[in-house]
């Protein structure tokens, strides 16, 4: 399976270099290369798109600020000259972070990541099944009703999540936090650390820093602020 890739840097330099690295590469294929943020935003729409080399220090919108602004993103590689960076990528569940300039074995060992993420996430999606107001998970050999209304936050551990439910135990599923936020509903739950997505309607009380939920304090993370700060202005 060869992933169509999408290169976004303003950079006409840093495009090269990375159009040159790929054509070596037999599993990817190049489908657009984009200056800037919103030029990239139009070719997602099309919806072509399975990996996106990012460059962050872009003009008027940053990489990981754009990233933010995607429901539905792409498996991400971020490319860039400034290590301080790094947090933000893992933050933002970034396949790899690679500094430039950008060697061809580096990328290759990127790119395996990214292989092998894309084979677990079709793996993933089988575990899911979707209903009018609820989700079936397959936990415990077999498949377990939720309610979204059920649900007050979940957590992220490593390969697996786990889901606190009202007044039932928490339910331990192996899938990513990532994915499960592309299917739960935007306007019900709302994403606020790399490690917890909660129940919009279940929160208590909330910080700059925090948020208040079943008797718990679970850490805003920085670059999810400001998506709750948008929830306080509703």
């Amino acid at each position: 399976m060869k992933l169509n890739c999408l290169i976004v840097d303003d950079e006409p330099l840093a495009i090269k270099v990375l159009e040159a690295h790929i054509t070596n590469i037999p599993s990817l294929v190049i489908g657009s290369s984009c200056g800037n943020a919103f030029s990239a935003m139009d070719v997602l729409r099309e919806g072509k798109t399975d990996l996106m080399f990012l460059d962050i220090h872009m003009p008027k919108l940053m990489g990981h600020e754009f990233l933010r602004t995607l429901r539905t993103p792409p498996k991400v590689i971020f490319t860039t000259a400034y290590r301080e960076y790094a947090l933000d990528a893992f933050e933002l569940d970034a396949i790899d972070y690679l500094l430039k300039p950008i060697t061809l074995e580096r990328l290759l060992k990127a790119v395996n990541k990214i292989s092998n993420t894309i084979v677990a996430d079709k793996k993933e999606e089988a575990l899911i099944v979707e209903g009018e107001g609820f989700v079936y998970f397959r936990a415990d050999r077999k498949m377990v009703k939720v309610k979204y209304s059920e649900v007050i936050y979940v957590e992220s551990m490593k390969d697996y999540i786990k889901i606190i439910r009202v007044n039932e135990k928490p339910l331990m599923v192996k899938q990513s936090i990532s994915s499960l936020e592309e299917l739960l509903p935007a306007n019900l739950f709302l994403r606020i650390h790399r490690s917890y997505i909660v129940a919009i309607d279940k929160i208590a009380a909330f910080t700059n820093h925090d948020i208040e939920i079943a008797g718990k304090e679970l850490p805003i993370g920085r670059l999810y602020a400001q998506q709750v700060n948008r929830m306080a202005k509703i």
